[in-house]
């Protein structure tokens, strides 16, 4: 792997290319690897693109609930198509090398969605909030322009922030090395590689994943306090069970997502070690999009009944 450096004044040399190391200390895992990774690629983009399709088409999912779940499942498909390809490429060729603009780019992409999921994760909590607590008002309150306006909102609340923290962790200059022990240009290990003092770098990025998980997740929160009491409120076991089966598959992901991502990026920067870095944004970045429409369809019985009729349509 050859290594590109450009000098700069003062015969000082800065990185122009970065090496991603991925998973090359399995190197004999690298074929069953490929597979693996091209498999659950597949399995995301079809079962997201299904549950995309069965919302299009079925009549009895025409909901804010399920409108709501398109614009999920159509973003976990660009989250992972972030990441994925490069690293099948990767594991296919053995060639690890990335340019600066493409690591920029894929990390702007990635916080951009990534701020997208956290957005969308607490409007769909509201949307619970409003159909549990506010049923009479909820045709009202969730009609067409206000579920478009929620999901435009979600989906370029982040934009700005993002590219502002892409563009600053992006200023700083690389001079010591340019391998990256991640399989995605993700913001720990490129601060890990920057020249001299990066304290302001990282206080900006702490700040800016405050506000980003943060405010979302006070949301969900305030909406789950809301829907729990109205819930154990209700007369009948039966009643109980049917509300809180309407929200648990997507209380189930925000607990998935938002735990994993918070130990990323909220532990302090002397617990992170490569190998658990690696783990844990394989969890959130693969593993849980790959499961997500899993648990939107097997725990929901109108996905299951539009399911059966579109298979089972002579």
């Amino acid at each position: 792997m050859k290594q590109e450096w450009k000098t700069i004044e003062g015969n000082i040399s800065t990185v122009t290319q970065f090496i991603l190391l991925g998973f090359s200390d399995l190197s004999n895992l690298q074929g069953f690897l490929f597979g693996l990774f091209l498999s659950i690629y597949m399995i995301i983009v079809i079962g997201n693109s299904l549950i995309i399709v069965l919302i299009k088409i079925e009549p009895a999912l025409q909901k804010p609930m399920y409108f709501f779940l398109a614009n999920f499942s159509f973003l976990e498909i660009c989250y992972v198509s972030v990441i994925l390809p490069r690293m099948l490429v990767n594991l296919c060729t053995q060639d690890r090398s990335i340019s600066l603009l493409e690591c920029a780019t894929q990390m702007c992409f990635f916080l951009m969605l990534g701020a997208t999921e956290c957005f969308l994760l607490a409007v769909m909590a509201y949307d619970r909030y409003v159909a549990i607590c506010n049923p009479l008002h909820y045709p009202l309150v969730m009609n067409q322009k206000m579920c478009t306006q929620l999901a435009v909102g979600s989906w370029i609340i982040g934009m700005p922030i993002q590219i502002g923290e892409t563009a600053q962790i992006f200023s700083l200059r690389f001079c010591d090395s340019n391998t990256i022990n991640h399989f995605f240009c993700d913001i720990p290990p490129i601060i890990k590689l920057a020249c001299g003092d990066t304290s302001l770098n990282e206080i900006i990025t702490f700040v800016l994943a405050v506000v980003i998980v943060s405010v979302p997740f006070t949301l969900i929160l305030a909406s789950y306090s809301k829907i729990i009491s109205t819930i154990l409120k209700l007369p009948t076991a039966s009643g109980r069970a049917k509300a809180f089966s309407t929200c648990s598959s997507h209380l189930l992901v925000v607990l998935l997502f938002f735990g994993s991502a918070t130990i990323t990026y909220f532990s302090p920067k002397s617990n992170h070690s490569a190998g658990r870095d690696k783990l844990l944004s394989l969890f959130y970045t693969i593993v849980t999009p790959m499961f997500n429409p899993m648990i939107y369809s097997l725990r929901n019985k109108e996905v299951i009944a539009a399911l059966r009729k579109l298979l089972f349509k002579k």
